[in-house]
């Protein structure tokens, strides 16, 4: 399938239900590419190892969702989003604020509590509040993201207009290969770019896992999308597993080091 569609032709189309994360590497300028994929499958149940702010998925909303990811924070996020989560917490644009409540937050991972309500809260606040809208972690599993440099910021207390959409989705913490994956399962897969910056979780994601994650996406009978950043190393993995690509410029929303250059990224589909 061809993508001809140029990135300034999906400014208008992007779905209106916003990811209520700032979130880097999100691919929610990609949902007008997918959407035309998506619809010959939206019978199926769609299945996303990698679902960081969920830009895709509320994009596309599917009526069925197995959504994974390896930060366990992220995932107790949105299974309080989907319980109705609302945050009763002082939420502002404070350095001394930001610091205090950071400390806070990896006080409960520490006490073995990072799947309550306030831990949800706390990273809600942090995600929104912190540089760049980063999401990183030290070897010890403590948040680590400084102070962002936001002029303004506006943040959602309620966030139970989202319960009637996640209703029918299921969201699991783990390694990709651990996923319950059904044979007819649409699976949309966009893992950390193959690019220096990997600490997302304490634990990395490495070539290894790249190489491991494509052998596994080759082996699933049904439908496939995943989507990376085109280096050399990637392009020759997917293609060599037997992947149609496609080549795409993909805007830097957010990045580590502030870059907003255009990265080239591919989509590498198999079953469409």
């Amino acid at each position: 399938m061809a993508i001809a569609r140029t990135l300034e032709e999906t400014q208008d189309s992007v779905a209106k239900i916003r990811p209520p994360l700032k979130w880097a590497g999100g691919k929610r300028w990609l949902v007008p590419y997918l959407t035309p994929i998506w619809r010959q499958h939206s019978n199926r149940r769609m299945v996303e190892p990698f679902c960081g702010g969920l830009a895709v998925t509320l994009g596309l909303l599917p009526r069925r969702a197995l959504l994974n990811d390896i930060n366990p924070h992220l995932i107790n996020f949105f299974r309080w989003v989907r319980a109705g989560l609302t945050i009763d917490i002082e939420m502002k644009n404070d350095k001394a604020l930001y610091y205090e409540y950071r400390n806070r937050f990896n006080e409960l991972i520490s006490a073995g509590q990072e799947n309550s309500r306030e831990a949800a809260a706390l990273f809600y606040y942090l995600n929104r509040t912190g540089y760049n809208g980063l999401c990183r972690f030290n070897k010890s599993g403590k948040f680590n993201v400084p102070f962002g440099r936001y002029r303004s910021i506006n943040y959602v207390t309620d966030f139970t207009t989202y319960r009637s959409v996640l209703a029918e989705w299921e969201f699991t913490c783990g390694d990709f290969e651990e996923i319950s994956v059904f044979p007819e399962d649409f699976i949309y897969a966009d893992p950390p770019y193959d690019v220096e910056f990997t600490q997302y979780s304490k634990d990395g994601f490495t070539w290894d896992d790249q190489v491991r994650l494509a052998h596994w996406l080759a082996k699933h009978p049904g439908p496939v999308v995943a989507s990376n950043q085109a280096t050399s190393r990637i392009v020759s993995l997917y293609r060599d597993l037997g992947f149609h690509l496609e080549f795409l410029d993909a805007p830097r929303m957010i990045s580590c080091t502030g870059d907003r250059t255009a990265a080239r990224e591919i989509l590498a589909l198999r079953g469409i």
